[in-house]
């Protein structure tokens, strides 16, 4: 024990020990209480001495410790293999991190210094200094849990996180971080952004050290409301809001950054679907009217302007109640009443009033209009102008008045030519003939009129249709009139100004009967003025005098 003793002294130099007192010093009393574990291993790797710290560290008695191999007190063998190989080689060992295992099973967290005493280049023995950190880890182990369940939190957040170092290092990244920029960042070689370019909103490309998380480090400072578009290393862009904001120290020295992105992609697509349905309703030429559930007017689109006179500004901010007749006042609290019970109240037709006072009918759809919590909080009214709309239906039940009566009317000249057609047919055969050529020229006299829109026809037109279903003749134009066109045996006279003038509707037609009556071989008793002037078994047409229509008489 002397010989360790000796071998292990440590030469003082301290200016205040005279050589006498370094002499007298009391090296074995420094080795056995100082404060700090130590202890003497052999070559072998055998405790050769500890003192009394050591001892009082691990829990042993000198008997049960100095004697026996260093590796038995090491959980770690590889640790205490490694520490052993490199005395061997001469190395130093300082703050080497190891644990021990205490007499009572416990384990000891410690960092170990260590040097090896040669001689002639033989290892004699190591010294070893033991200080327990188990304190220093237990609270490292909390802080590592700490920041376990810190990165736990921020890897469970849906909204892209990470953080950088003081110099811009990227340090951590949550998931929404990667799924967001489409990419892995590498943490300790990327700097600045987690994303894989980025552009200002306007499309210019903005260089990494250019960017917010950037500007924030750079001059140590938040960041806040400048938008970004990045674009995926698959080509695809979305724009984000970054919030860059510095990390300080307790000493208020500046030792990173966090970032949180919030991408703007859904928020941009239901701005633009606001723009998109703002456009339809402003440009609807139906009235679209929104109101909250005490009627008063919350939006009102031009059509609304166009129906019922009021601008935006004198509408907005009203009672809905101004456009209801009076009445027709009870319609209100009975709309808001179905409104409040979130039912849709179908199309119906009433009346409102203009700002003139006039009244206008409309068609009404009404709906509620509920808050992003599902809340009902209002309604939206399309009001719908449909006094077109009615007219059209008188024109039209007018109209098929007119047909009926029409459809009579030929019913009985039909039943008219059938009886007359029976009393000059001869055999079944020219009867059928007859009655089919008539019924043609019938048809002809109408589709003239309907091809022309119902705006009239002119006689030769009018002739024309009549002879055409009948083989009497080829059509070839008068020699006296040129101009006219039709059957052989029929020929018109009078300026072709008179004759192509377009006639009534009403007198075409009595102009058509006329004309199938003589040319059918079908009288018509009643002779009308302004109608054809009748004469002779072979007929032209010449300019009546009584009118502007033109009567028939032999012309050979």
């Amino acid at each position: 024990m002397n010989e360790v003793t000796q071998e292990n002294v440590v030469v003082s130099k301290s200016p205040e020990l005279s050589s006498e007192d370094s002499r007298s010093f009391d090296y074995q009393d420094f080795f056995e209480n100082g404060a700090v574990a130590l202890h003497l291993v052999s070559a072998d790797g055998v405790i050769l001495h500890a003192n009394q710290a050591e001892l009082d560290l691990l829990g042993f008695s000198a008997e049960k410790y100095v004697g026996r191999h260093i590796a038995e007190f090491y959980p770690d063998r590889d640790v205490i293999d490694d520490i052993l190989s490199r005395l061997t080689r001469g190395e130093k060992i300082t703050r080497y991190p190891a644990r021990l295992k205490a007499c009572n099973g416990s384990i000891k967290h410690v960092e170990i210094t260590s040097s090896g005493h040669f001689r002639d280049g033989k290892l004699i023995n190591t010294r070893c200094f033991t200080v327990d950190v188990s304190d220093l880890e237990r609270t490292r182990m909390e802080l590592r849990q700490q920041g376990s369940t810190y990165h736990q939190i921020l890897d469970g957040l849906p909204v892209a996180i990470y953080t950088t170092d003081q110099h811009g290092t990227i340090t951590y990244y949550n998931r929404a971080a990667a799924d967001l920029a489409g990419t892995e960042p590498k943490v300790g070689k990327d700097k600045w952004c987690v994303t894989f370019k980025l552009f200002t909103p306007d499309g210019k490309e903005l260089p990494h050290d250019q960017c917010p998380m950037a500007i924030a480090l750079k001059e140590n400072r938040p960041v806040r409301n400048q938008e970004a578009i990045a674009r995926r290393p698959d080509g695809s862009f979305f724009p984000f809001l970054p919030y860059p904001t510095p990390l300080r120290d307790e000493h208020g020295n500046l030792i990173g950054a966090v970032n949180m992105l919030l991408d703007l992609t859904d928020r941009q697509r239901a701005e633009e679907a606001r723009q998109h349905l703002s456009a339809i309703v402003e440009s609807s030429f139906d009235a679209i009217v929104s109101k909250d559930l005490d009627t008063i007017i919350k939006s009102w689109n031009h059509g609304a302007e166009r129906l019922f006179g009021y601008s935006a500004d004198e509408a907005i901010g009203r009672s809905v109640t101004m456009l209801i007749p009076d009445d027709h006042q009870d319609e209100e609290p009975r709309i808001l009443e179905r409104i409040r019970r979130g039912e849709r109240v179908e199309t119906y037709e009433t009346v409102r009033q203009r700002k003139d006072g006039s009244l206008v009918p409309v068609s009404l759809t009404i709906s509620p209009v509920r808050s992003a919590t599902g809340q009902i909080v209002g309604a939206s009214k399309i009001a719908r102008d449909i006094t077109s709309a009615r007219e059209s239906e008188q024109r039209i039940r007018m109209l098929m008045r007119e047909v009926n009566h029409r459809v009579k009317n030929q019913y009985s000249v039909i039943l008219s030519m059938i009886r007359e057609t029976n009393k000059r047919s001869e055999t079944p055969d020219q009867f059928e003939r007859q009655v089919r050529e008539r019924i043609m020229a019938l048809s002809r006299s109408h589709d003239l009129l309907v091809s022309a829109d119902w705006k009239g026809a002119t006689i030769n037109d009018l002739l024309v249709a009549q002879a055409k279903p009948f083989p009497r003749g080829r059509l070839s134009p008068c020699p006296a009139h040129p101009w006219s066109s039709v059957p052989m045996r029929c020929s018109i006279s009078g300026s072709p100004s008179t004759n192509s003038r377009p006639t009534r509707p009403s007198t075409a037609c009595c102009q058509a009967m006329t004309a199938r009556s003589r040319l059918h071989g079908t009288p018509l008793v009643p002779v009308l003025q302004g109608c054809f002037t009748l004469t002779g078994p072979k007929q032209m047409v010449r300019e009546s005098r009584r009118s502007d229509m033109a009567g028939l008489e032999p012309w050979c």
